[in-house]
């Protein structure tokens, strides 16, 4: 653990197998790394004098100043001697990009235990090998690609290096942010359960997403994930739930999948929230980071698109969810303050020409109905200031989901100003109620842990 700093904070950072070519990973890498990071960086290849305008080191020997964090991009069989230089010279964290290990077979698993061995012998812990870095933009470190610097809550832990880069860019696009990313590869060393214990402490984040191929200690993991989630929401995507699947997991990272069913017992028993895509790996993250908890699952629908509220009545039920009630008295109040064409039901259906103005009108009314805990807010078309009245009605005593399709340039706007906020708003009414289950569900496990 408490080597894990060495990681996310480094001083000074070493890259061995450092590019001169464009579009190789050692010269992304590096110059992602030289883009925001504050301390020392020290490019090494014997073939080189210059790159990026640092001055190249033969090896790691070479370098004159201590070195926190060594990344390393060379070819498999060259990496037992990196690390061993790497030991010699009293670094202690290694990120080992290099793929060719227990992944491809019997000759590249006697290569990985050759790599643990000689890491164990200096005490490195190291990250991979195969795998695609790490990035902290708290600290403007990002060793890994494609470079990523949105500050934000969300912490993504992945065995596939295409999974997190997506989930960083969607958080990027969105104006989200993420606070770390952690790519495990084969996991020879550091796994899943060393960053997630990290992970549960760490101040900048709120929510832990994680892509699983296969857990290391059973055990280990439930014991540490149980006390993570009574602290902040963790969300999983395991794969490998089928036969081909496990298969396709051994040649990716060298794991043994598993049975899922198995899996996704032990998840809701230590208060992890399960997903079944990468999609909703991200929603789920960005929902539960934001949110606060509902008091119960009565769910009110507002739209201005009669079809969408009808699509969300069937998710909320279809999960399990409850359409709320309205009272009589907010019936009536609502009725006096909308236009009489309006449907005042469950979804309210403000219309096709509704405006920010209305939806504040109804908000107003719902938001004293003590019948109601949950409010999905779904605008349709282009409506302009609809972050205005989501940001005005946010926190004030129920949970409000917004969800804005079909609005072009103004949809996009908006979107970005109640992001900016730290408003989560989706972009269909299917993955908002998907957003609404899970936060119920970890509601409900936060308060029976509680009691007990």
């Amino acid at each position: 653990m408490r080597n894990l700093d060495l990681f996310f904070f480094p001083k000074s950072v070493a890259v061995v197998g450092a590019s001169r070519k464009p579009g190789k990973v050692g010269y992304e890498l590096l110059k992602n790394l030289l883009k925001f990071y504050k301390g020392r960086v020290f490019p090494v290849n014997p073939s080189a004098d210059f790159i990026l305008g640092l001055r190249v080191f033969r090896s790691l020997g070479d370098v004159p100043e201590p070195v926190d964090l060594v990344v390393v991009v060379v070819p498999a069989k060259a990496v037992p001697e990196v690390m061993e230089e790497a030991g010699k010279k009293g670094i202690k964290a290694a990120i080992v990009i290099s793929g060719g290990f227990k992944e491809v077979g019997e000759e590249g698993g006697k290569l990985e235990k050759e790599l643990v061995s000689i890491a164990k012998k200096y005490g490195i812990r190291f990250l991979g090998p195969n795998c695609q870095g790490i990035n902290n933009p708290h600290k403007g470190l990002c060793a890994s690609w494609p470079k990523i610097t949105k500050k934000g809550p969300l912490a993504i832990i992945s065995q596939s290096g295409t999974v997190a880069a997506t989930f960083e860019i969607w958080a990027e696009k969105e104006g989200v942010g993420i606070s770390k990313m952690a790519a495990l590869g084969n996991k020879a060393d550091i796994n899943e359960i060393d960053l997630l214990n990290y992970l549960g402490s760490d101040p900048d984040t709120k929510a832990v997403a994680m892509y699983i191929e296969a857990v290391s200690d059973g055990r280990k993991f439930m014991d540490v994930a149980t006390e993570v989630t009574s602290r902040k929401p963790v969300v999983v995507l395991k794969s490998g739930r089928t036969e081909a699947g496990a298969k396709a997991v051994a040649s990716h990272t060298g794991s043994l999948a598993g049975s899922y069913k198995l899996y996704l017992a032990a998840f809701r028993k230590a208060g992890i929230i399960p997903v079944d895509s990468i999609e909703e790996l991200y929603d789920v993250t960005k929902g539960l980071a934001f949110l606060p908890k509902p008091k119960g699952n009565r769910v009110q629908i507002v739209t201005s698109s009669g079809g969408s509220g009808i699509i969300s009545t069937d998710y909320v039920e279809g999960l399990g969810l409850r359409m709320a009630e309205m009272s009589d008295g907010t019936k009536q109040s609502l009725k006096g303050e909308l236009p009489t064409y309006c449907i005042i039901k469950n979804p309210l259906d403000l219309t096709g020409d509704a405006d920010a103005e209305r939806y504040d009108v109804a908000l107003k009314e719902l938001f004293k109905d003590n019948g109601i805990d949950i409010v999905i807010t779904i605008f349709g078309d282009p409506i302009p200031r609809a972050a205005e009245v989501i940001s005005k009605w946010f926190n004030r005593g129920k949970v409000i989901i917004p969800v804005y399709l079909g609005g072009g340039d103004v949809e996009e706007i908006e979107k970005r100003k109640m992001h900016a906020s730290g408003i989560p708003v989706y972009p269909t009414p299917e993955r908002a109620v998907k957003v609404v289950k899970a936060l119920w569900d970890y509601t409900q496990y936060l308060l029976r842990t509680t009691k007990n």
